[in-house]
């Protein structure tokens, strides 16, 4: 699909959906899964809900950030499993500026999938297998801005997140002087060039770097570094406010 097809599609679904008048407690929701009969029965769905609004459509994360620039979207559903990186989608929509609430809805019961999603910024997780009411009940919860997980897996969830949040701090206390150098400097968004630059070091190092850290934290990418290297700068916070209290 190129740029000037993703556009049309925006502008059509601008003519049949966001221009149109809704009631005021609608809650707009865009879904993007690239399964084509999925997608179709999940919009379909929604459609068809009392209270919802359905703005958008798509098949890629290109069309869901598109759409998150654009649209006034209040929730939007995203396909885990779409070809490209959706966690990093993820990440960058849920940081704009009247960012959707994001709500995963797959059929991966991976906990780490889950796991990763939520820590990059989405608010629900939702198992393709469970009953279609369920859908319309996340919606509404994480529009309400609570957190919503499939029930039969929240349990595992929960267990994980917590588990990644220790092997963290763990991995802290095995930084050496140099890795909690690149970290800080990741956390101010410095590029692999810049954070050879400030430290004297070549950029082949910077990756060496990255490598081992993202094997510390236990993460596959930078995202992930960062990440988790603000969930650990986070615990260090409420650990010095603990010593002074």
């Amino acid at each position: 699909m190129t740029q000037t097809d993703i556009y049309s599609s925006l502008r059509e679904l601008d003519r049949t959906g966001c221009e149109r008048v809704r009631a005021v407690s609608a809650i707009s929701v865009a879904c993007f899964d690239d399964h084509p009969l999925l997608l179709s029965g999940l919009a379909g769905y929604l459609a068809s809900v009392e209270g919802f609004d359905l703005v958008a459509t798509g098949s890629t994360t290109v069309e869901a950030r598109l759409a998150a620039g654009r649209l006034k979207i209040d929730v939007m559903i995203l396909d885990l499993n779409m070809p490209t990186n959706v966690i990093e989608a993820i990440s960058d929509i849920t940081a704009g500026q009247d960012a959707p609430r994001i709500l995963v809805f797959t059929a991966s019961t991976v906990v780490n999938h889950a796991v990763v999603a939520l820590e990059a910024g989405a608010r629900g997780f939702v198992l393709k297998g469970s009953p279609k009411d369920e859908l319309a009940t996340a919606i509404r919860t994480i529009h309400a801005g609570d957190t919503y997980i499939t029930p039969s897996f929240a349990a595992k969830v929960v267990a994980g997140i917590r588990e990644a949040a220790e092997g963290r701090s763990q991995a802290a206390a095995r930084f050496s002087h140099r890795e909690e150098q690149v970290l800080r400097l990741l956390l101010q968004g410095s590029t692999n060039r810049s954070i050879a630059d400030h430290l004297e070091i070549s950029e082949k190092t910077v990756k060496h770097y990255m490598s081992v850290l993202m094997q510390k934290l236990n993460v596959r990418n930078r995202i992930e570094v960062v990440l988790a290297a603000q969930e650990l700068e986070r615990r260090r916070a409420r650990s010095d406010e603990k010593m002074f209290q």
